[in-house]
């Protein structure tokens, strides 16, 4: 028996209702709209409430929402871009591109990760409820001091950061930030409803009161050189596609390497569990990592997370300056689909081939006395893992030269290497100058410092 994974079971729609309908009420929002996509596709879309309150059709599935600071994402994605094609390197000091800025020798590693020291705000007035002609050049958002100390020392959040990222893309494409977007990542990955500026349907912001069930409209601005941090609008279907994008990516817009590399943090985790990588936040909790990002513009909040492992992305949109969990609730819209309908694994199938020398390396290895497992994997990659208790492993992939790249965990970059001798069998493996050996401390095997010629024995008491 098969089941369609294009569509949840019933009762999974049933929780899903019931947590949005749960926190649109809680939060006392005047309209929350959420989405699931899972395996790529959206399977699940909702608003509540379904009617204002005069009985009138209110927000729907298709109608916009401003989705803030989630904008980053999508500027840190072009800076990526101009990464892939050579144009820049993420070493590189942001004067070497965009020069004159005051902000020194800050790297644009830095700056995608909120590690260069850059403030996080702009100067008055406030920047998210005032037009953004009112600071019409980069010097305007920067202020006289922008950087709060020396740059790569701490992760400090930074919006101004993101509009030099932003200019950054202007200045290397020679084209309007706005531009570049919509030929680069909207069209490509047919986010029809994802613009810069609002379009029909979309909803209006508002302001609850804290201590009375009554609403403010919120002022509705363009940000201008700030647009690059916190402009878009979007939908919960089209945000739920690109968290399907964040999740595996798409060669015609990031690679998938790429995509797993913004993905990764950039900057120790704050609390064990929050940390961030290049354009995405990145949350651990309940067992699962939680990547994507949260946004908030006055009258509006988002959220979009994918968990990776279970091939399942949610977003998350409120039309309220403040109440709903927006972040909590994206990510307990994963949990609910990813626990309610485990990821089902893929089948297993031999290799379509062999090759016989890699074969003759799996199995038991050993670092000294510990006992470590080599497995080949279907990707035609190299696995290393301890046997028992705690340990380092790392997966590896063939660097093209006989050696073999780690990819993940302690030995991520480091180089494993087969040592031979001269007739061509196998001495011992090389990883990052450790020697691992087929026979704990085997004496003929080439161990730096040598093997007690006694050999292992027993202690008398």
């Amino acid at each position: 028996m098969t089941t369609s994974l294009d569509r949840l079971l019933p009762a999974t729609e049933r929780a899903l209702l019931y947590r949005l309908a749960t926190a649109q009420a809680e939060g006392r929002a005047p309209s929350i709209a959420a989405g699931v996509a899972r395996e790529g596709e959206v399977v699940w879309t909702g608003v509540h409430p379904p009617h204002d309150a005069d009985g009138t059709e209110g927000p729907g599935n298709d109608t916009q929402y401003r989705v803030g600071s989630i904008t980053k994402t999508f500027t840190a994605i072009l800076v990526m871009r101009l990464r892939d094609e050579g144009l820049l390197d993420l070493q590189d000091p942001l004067e070497k591109h965009l020069p004159g800025t005051g902000v020194g020798e800050v790297t644009v590693f830095q700056l995608l990760g909120h590690g260069a020291g850059v403030r996080a705000e702009t100067p008055p007035p406030w920047w998210e409820r005032t037009p953004g002609s009112l600071r019409p050049e980069l010097a305007d958002v920067l202020g006289e001091e922008p950087l709060l100390g020396p740059p790569g020392q701490r992760h400090h959040y930074s919006n101004p950061g993101y509009a030099l990222l932003g200019s950054l893309v202007e200045a290397v494409r020679g084209e309007s930030w706005e531009d570049v977007l919509r030929r680069e990542i909207l069209e490509p990955l047919g986010l029809t409803r994802t613009s810069v500026r609002p379009q029909a349907p979309a909803a209006t912001g508002w302001a609850v009161h804290p201590w009375a069930d009554a609403v403010l409209p919120e002022p509705l601005e363009d940000l201008g050189v700030m647009a690059p941090a916190g402009q878009l609008w979007s939908t919960v279907g089209d945000l739920c596609r690109f968290g399907v994008f964040l999740a595996e990516g798409d060669d015609r817009v990031l690679s998938a390497a790429s995509v797993q590399e913004m993905r990764t943090p950039s900057v120790p985790a704050e609390d064990g569990e929050v940390t961030y990588g290049l354009g995405v936040q990145i949350v651990r909790g309940g067992g699962r990592t939680f990547v994507g990002h949260a946004g908030s513009l006055p009258g509006f909040l988002a959220v979009v997370w994918v968990s990776v492992a279970d091939g399942v992305a949610a977003a998350a949109v409120a039309n309220a300056t403040s109440g709903p969990a927006i972040g909590p609730l994206g990510a307990e819209l994963v949990e609910i689909v990813a626990t309610a309908e485990p990821r089902i694994p893929g089948p297993w199938r031999p290799l379509p081939e062999v090759d016989q020398d890699l074969l003759a390396l799996a199995g038991p290895w050993y670092w000294g006395p510990q006992p470590l497992g080599l497995r080949l994997l279907a990707d035609g990659g190299l696995e290393l893992q301890p046997l028992r208790g705690g340990g380092r492993g790392s997966r590896f992939t063939a660097a093209g030269d006989g050696t073999w790249t780690g990819l993940d965990g302690y030995y991520t970059g480091e180089t494993l290497r087969v040592v031979r001798r001269e007739d061509g069998s196998v001495l011992h493996l090389d990883l990052g100058s450790f020697v691992l050996t087929r026979a704990p401390y085997d004496p003929d095997a080439g161990v730096p410092g040598g093997v007690d010629p006694d050999g292992w024995r027993g202690l008398e008491n």
